[in-house]
């Protein structure tokens, strides 16, 4: 966030406080179609991606989860059924459509008793200091408003010995799949938000809100800056999107 109380939502600068609701137009605009157009806009290699980061995550039963910004609940949904009945998986998100999407979909696949569900601003997370095991957030803080405050509540909440795994786009690290991805962003992807979702502007903003994103080095030091040490970076697809994970110790 800049000091004049402005930060950026995709290529504009808008007024901090204006951002939240500003995001939560553009995902109740996508949340019927949310699932449909990760598929089609990922080649459905984002169910890879999301395997991967729950294989990072480490859960064991009777851990207690917070997943923010959790869409229609992939993550939710995986870490439920891990953490068994004496675990509990807190799903939640800003936005009230896209939680309303994901809880159905966890209460159409059986899952009862150990998941709950909140709506929650990532920067100000109401949950007890050192009360989680894990923190997780897939391809949900670039549209954080202070990520800084973000990531410190997130490094509050969780207990010593606890986890934090953020799962976002983040910058290719090479020159021709950059430009290949730039193409297909700012090109092809609104065309296909207009096709699928009738909304060719949130696609928009998506595609700017991933290059207003920091990159791999830049997040990184962010979670030691909020208190996570043993930080580490996994790169997928030539680093279109990357994993951080750190730790509370």
């Amino acid at each position: 966030m800049s000091d004049d109380n402005t930060t950026h939502f995709g290529y504009k600068t808008v007024r901090a406080e204006e951002k939240a609701s500003m995001v939560r137009g553009v995902f109740d605009s996508v949340a019927s179609k949310y699932d449909i157009m990760n598929d089609v806009m990922s080649m459905g290699i984002h169910r890879l991606w999301k395997r991967f980061a729950i294989e990072l995550a480490g859960v064991r039963r009777g851990q207690k989860i917070l997943d923010l910004a959790s869409g229609t609940g992939d993550l939710a949904d995986k870490f439920a059924g891990l953490v068994g009945p004496e675990g509990l998986v807190l799903m939640s998100d800003i936005n009230a459509a896209m939680l309303g999407v994901g809880r159905d979909r966890m209460i159409d696949r059986g899952h009862v008793g150990n998941i709950a569900y909140a709506q929650i601003n990532a920067e100000k997370l109401p949950v007890a200091d050192n009360s989680l095991d894990l923190v997780t957030i897939a391809f949900g803080l670039r549209n954080v408003t202070d990520k800084d405050a973000a990531l410190a509540s997130m490094y509050r909440a969780l207990k010593p010995g606890g986890r934090a795994l953020v799962l976002e786009f983040s910058k290719p690290t090479n020159k021709p799949l950059e430009k290949i991805y730039d193409t297909y962003s700012f090109s092809l992807l609104p065309k296909m938000g207009e096709l699928i979702a009738g909304d060719a502007e949130s696609y928009r903003y998506l595609a700017e809100s991933i290059r207003m994103h920091p990159d791999q080095e830049t997040l990184k030091g962010m979670m030691e800056n909020a208190g996570f040490e043993r930080c580490d970076v996994h790169n997928l697809t030539g680093g279109i999107v990357a994993i951080h994970r750190g730790f509370k110790l």
